[in-house]
């Protein structure tokens, strides 16, 4: 029961598929006190259904990429919990044309939009979540893809996106460690996923990735759950500002 007594705030459960559901369900069982977000009516459906396995967690709406909806979630999340423990940011949305073709094709808007959602939201949300973290440490993790690091086919913006919200972690770090709040990546190998099923050809990565990465298996979303639990606990105290891969092995290849 590695975070009995702890409260955490999970953004991105969409459905039982998602890394966040599989986040979640880790820290549940953990013993953490779970408050969700949901970004819009359908979304609140899905995670309202879910809701009960997960001890029936607070819920908020919540789109990221208004500010005054962020405000809002933080202060009843401060009304509602008192305060929080941990924060999972498992959220990222690029226009489906933008995962396609070439990446020298991305308009303006394609770019605004995937940077804003993908990469400055995790930066808007630490913002608002490092006060109600006051006093009891913290740990905050997001999750990345290796396409931030490498060229991944149809991948496109949401690589560069990656990479932004990879060094956001870092700067995310030095600016929040001295409040005892730790912040962490986990860049995990390419799980079918409602998020990731926008990216052209997610079905042969996936086969790829299980034929080639050195464990020959697909990754799982209750791996990248376990260590998930692993950052968010005491157990991590002493790691802050890393990208933590979960991928089989796959990213130690030449090539990859």
């Amino acid at each position: 029961m590695l975070l009995e007594g702890k409260t955490g705030l999970v953004l991105g459960v969409a459905n039982n598929r998602s890394i966040a559901w599989g986040i979640a369900r880790a820290a549940r069982d953990a013993g953490a006190r779970l408050v969700l977000t949901y970004q819009n009516e359908r979304m609140e459906r899905n995670v309202r259904k879910l809701a009960p396995e997960l001890g029936d967690p607070i819920l908020f709406r919540c789109d990221v990429s208004n500010d005054a909806e962020i405000d809002a979630l933080m202060s009843g999340v401060e009304r509602e919990a008192g305060g929080i423990d941990f924060l999972v940011h498992a959220l990222a949305y690029a226009p489906r044309k933008a995962l396609s073709g070439g990446y020298v094709d991305t308009t303006r808007d394609a770019f605004r939009t995937t940077l804003d959602v993908s990469a400055y939201s995790l930066v808007a949300v630490a913002r608002g979540a490092a006060p109600l973290m006051k006093d009891r440490g913290g740990s905050i993790v997001t999750l990345t893809y290796v396409g931030s690091q490498r060229v991944v086919p149809n991948y496109n913006v949401m690589g560069v996106s990656k990479a932004a919200l990879e060094a956001s972690v870092r700067y995310l770090a030095n600016d929040l460690g001295p409040q005892g709040i730790r912040v962490n990546a986990i860049s995990a190998g390419p799980i079918r996923t409602l998020a990731s099923s926008a990216v052209s050809g997610i079905s042969g990565m996936v086969r790829m990735h299980a034929e080639r990465a050195p464990l020959r298996s697909a990754t799982d979303v209750s791996e990248v759950g376990d260590t998930a639990l692993f950052l968010l606990s005491p157990l991590s105290r002493g790691i802050t500002g890393e990208v933590i891969y979960v991928d089989g092995g796959y990213s130690t290849l030449l090539g990859t």
